[in-house]
């Protein structure tokens, strides 16, 4: 553009050289003359000046913008790779809080686990305390069970002198019995008599008869007729019957008569009951279960105090009638 201006000027240089000068001209007419060139030369200067300053401006404008531009790449750059560290740190931390909830779900399994064993920790403590007092109480038992084993034994050494003296009671009772026999032949002047019995026994027909004085359940009186060579009465005939309820008359007594085994009435000896309603009290045998005595009815029988026959628990407590053959001399 410069070059442009500079051409134009000498063209017009050379324009103004070709004219012909007038052959008079004034000193205004000069002046005129010089002064539209410079103005327009000046003007132009201020262009080309202006021109430059402002495209100056524009190209540090633009390289402004450019920097800028370049300084915003730089930064999308940036945060592009930012955004991927980002995102690749998202995932770890994405990982590491699945990892973390495992962690805590470990702990809250390792958390109850370890409650747990704490637990049975502590009742196994109650129970080593309970087997320590347990073994203390178990030392001190047997300190007891040891002096109870030589006061056992003590007691055995007692009874066994005691069976001692029982045989030789027992054997007495028999001597006892021979020379009471003996005397009953002196006095009934006869050299036999019937039948003999124990002392404290009644003798009746062939049989001898105890009326005790005590008071049994009727498995205990049982037991306890077998044991001294009886059992308990059985009644078969009428004048057994009339002897032993003439002489229970007053008190309740056991006889040998149940229905506990096979649930209907036999002896002692297993031989069968006849039935026979005038022996009984009226409304009996009733087999009651009201008694509260314990489980099954009343399965055993007694003699009432009037003489008949009743069924009755047979846990009760009551006397007894033991019956054994007599003895001949």
């Amino acid at each position: 553009m410069t070059c442009h201006l500079r051409m134009k000027e000498e063209e017009e240089s050379v324009h103004w050289i070709k004219e012909p000068q007038p052959v008079s001209v004034s000193g205004v007419s000069r002046f005129r003359r010089w002064m539209v060139p410079a103005l327009t030369v000046t003007v132009i200067l201020v262009l080309i000046i202006t021109l430059g300053a402002t495209n100056v401006k524009t190209s540090n404008r633009l390289w402004s913008v450019e920097k800028r531009v370049s300084n915003l790449s730089n930064v999308i750059e940036s945060l592009s790779a930012s955004l991927q560290n980002a995102q690749e740190t998202a995932k770890e931390v994405q990982l590491l809080h699945s990892t973390v909830e495992d962690q805590l779900t470990s702990d809250v399994k390792t958390s109850n686990r370890l409650w747990s064993v704490e637990k049975r920790v502590s009742n196994l403590s109650n129970v080593i305390e309970s087997l320590s007092a347990s073994l203390q109480n178990a030392q001190e038992t047997a300190k007891e069970v040891q002096l109870l084993h030589s006061t056992v034994e003590d007691q055995l050494t007692s009874v066994s002198e005691a069976l001692k003296q029982l045989s030789v009671i027992d054997s007495l009772s028999r001597s006892l019995t021979s020379i009471k026999c003996s005397l009953e032949q002196i006095i009934n002047n006869s050299s036999h008599v019937e039948g003999c019995c124990p002392l404290g026994w009644d003798f009746f027909q062939t049989s001898c008869y105890l009326f005790s004085k005590t008071s049994m359940t009727w498995h205990a009186a049982r037991d306890w007729c077998n044991g001294h060579e009886s059992h308990l009465v059985i009644l078969t005939t009428d004048e057994e019957w009339d002897f032993v309820t003439s002489q229970s008359r007053g008190a309740f007594y056991w006889i040998g008569l149940t229905d506990e085994r096979e649930g209907h009435w036999e002896w002692v000896n297993q031989t069968p009951y006849v039935m026979n309603r005038r022996r009984w009290r009226p409304g009996q045998p009733d087999s009651w279960t009201g008694h509260n005595l314990g489980p099954g009815d009343e399965d055993c029988a007694h003699l009432h105090s009037d003489g008949h026959l009743n069924d009755i628990h047979c846990s009760s407590r009551l006397r007894y009638i033991c019956q054994r053959h007599s003895q001949h001399s």
